[in-house]
């Protein structure tokens, strides 16, 4: 995604900046007020390197499904995959690398917009071997466990860069490719869990609720 001055994440651009979804599809605007700068950019340290695709599933103007999936290559927690999955009031963490996974979970998607207003209980972690295949053609197919997350038709790809990501009082500097999709699905024990994608956006610059975000490096 581009860095718009005005955005503080991708996520804020994804259902507020980029093309007027929030008003197109009726869902609650994203304020775009900056959060104070703790530190200087230049002065943070990496903390994390990888990919996180993500999507919100919506039932009318409700969110039925939020999913985050996370390929880390590195970080200050080691290296390994996970999926975070929110659905019907529980939160499920699936991964193979348990310190990791609670910490993806813990620092980072508990604090992302996408999730603000759902009901958040203490998580469910669950070892489980996560494989994460990302096309920037195609899309995403990630399986963890009885959790299958699919994402497809790749609409766009942008880069996005940010040093004003807000993680619980924490600012963050962030930096990805970031390519919004037409499509996307999450089956759990072979069900497809209700709900759908919501899209907005212009043909030069769409949007949509799910997304895959690569090269993602993260600092604080």
């Amino acid at each position: 995604m581009t860095s718009d001055s005005l955005a503080l994440s991708r996520r804020r651009l994804v259902m507020a900046g980029a093309g007027g979804l929030a008003g197109a599809a009726g869902l609650p605007a994203i304020a775009a007020a900056a959060a104070p700068t703790g530190t200087d950019p230049a002065d943070r340290d990496v903390l994390l390197v990888g990919a996180n695709p993500g999507l919100r599933l919506f039932d009318g103007d409700d969110v039925s499904v939020f999913a985050s999936v996370w390929q880390v290559d590195w970080s200050t927690h080691g290296t390994g995959n996970a999926v975070v999955l929110w659905h019907d009031g529980s939160v499920r963490v699936l991964s193979r690398h348990r310190e990791l996974a609670e910490w993806l979970e813990s620092a980072f998607v508990r604090y992302f917009p996408e999730v603000e207003g759902l009901p958040w209980p203490r998580p469910r972690v669950e070892y489980s071997p996560v494989r994460v295949d990302i096309d920037l053609r195609r899309g995403m197919h990630a399986r963890a466990g009885d959790v299958d997350v699919r994402m497809r038709g790749v609409l766009h790809r942008r880069t996005f860069e940010t040093d004003e990501f807000d993680l619980g009082g924490r600012v963050h500097s962030l930096s990805n490719l970031f390519a919004p999709c037409a499509d996307a699905a999450v089956h759990v024990r072979g069900r497809r869990l209700p709900g759908s994608v919501v899209r907005g956006g212009t043909p030069q610059r769409p949007s949509s609720s799910a997304f895959l975000a690569t090269a993602e490096i993260w600092k604080a």
